[in-house]
């Protein structure tokens, strides 16, 4: 039998180079599921994304989403795309198998956390609105950081520099001022240790959430259990604020946080993987 990808409509373009496309995914030209492609926003044009990919029911488990997914890679290419992006709901665990076989890897996942009770911080460790003249020097710290970690994890220096300037840009228009943004500096005994930055999203009128973009401890006074404070912070500070759930970003191998935001509660909810296109 043969697998095949046939075109559900005109591919589509942008001004930007941007490029997508559905395909239905045939076997002997009968139809058994559908897969959406996509040049991914936050990359540019020669960077892929798989947007969706669906087998029906009755033709799982025979290999077929194995063979689109190759298709789809072979499609991109032609699209000039050297990397393909791919992200995956954390319960997904036949996709996530899928994706582990064909070489796919975890650059990020996202995790997230209901509220219910507020969480005292320890004693001595307060938090406090960052002043304007801090900001400046965090902003500037805070997105190169996050620039190297996207770099780290494969991802071209300009790529990752112009993502994180694009971020910063879109989630702080009006820097310290910026509505629903809650920048907040972390102080042990009167002595500034750390610094969060906690967005406030609406969901609906029954589902605030909030969602924490950036935690860092001091270099000088980190393995002193500042980290944890931080995110206690962030989740009193998120639920004096209304939101009833909280959720954040790791990146893979950041073994520490990762096993900090287990042991405050925190799960999984989505997977981000990567894979080159040789």
């Amino acid at each position: 039998m043969t697998t095949t990808l046939r075109p559900t409509a005109p591919e589509q373009r942008t001004a930007a180079g941007g490029r997508s496309r559905s395909y239905e995914v045939c076997v002997n030209s009968r139809p058994v599921g559908r897969i959406d492609l996509a040049t991914d926003d936050r990359f540019g044009p020669t960077v892929g994304r798989i947007v969706r990919l669906g087998i029906d029911e009755r033709d799982r488990h025979r290999g077929r989403g194995t063979v689109a997914a190759l298709a789809a890679e072979e499609v991109l290419r032609g699209w000039g795309c050297g990397r393909v992006e791919v992200s995956l709901d954390a319960e997904a665990e036949v996709a996530l198998g899928l994706a582990g076989a064909l070489g796919y890897v975890e650059r990020n996942r996202n995790m997230a956390k209901p509220l219910t009770t507020a969480p005292r911080l320890p004693e001595g460790t307060e938090g406090r609105p960052m002043a304007e003249d801090e900001y400046t020097a965090w902003d500037e710290h805070a997105r190169a950081a996050y620039a190297q970690s996207w770099i780290d994890r494969g991802v071209p220096a300009d790529e990752a520099h112009a993502k994180a300037a694009a971020d910063h840009r879109s989630a702080l228009p009006d820097g310290p001022a910026t509505p629903h943004a809650l920048l907040r500096v972390l102080t042990h005994h009167g002595t500034a240790v750390g610094t969060l930055w906690v967005a406030l999203r609406d969901h609906g009128p029954d589902e605030p959430g909030a969602y924490v973009y950036d935690v860092e401890v001091a270099e000088e006074h980190r393995g002193h259990g500042h980290g944890r404070s931080l995110m206690l912070l962030a989740e009193a500070e998120s639920l004096a604020a209304g939101a009833t759930e909280i959720g954040l970003n790791v990146f893979a191998g950041n073994t520490p946080a990762l096993r900090l935001y287990e042991s405050l509660g925190y799960r999984p909810t989505e997977y981000h993987l990567y894979k080159p296109l040789l």
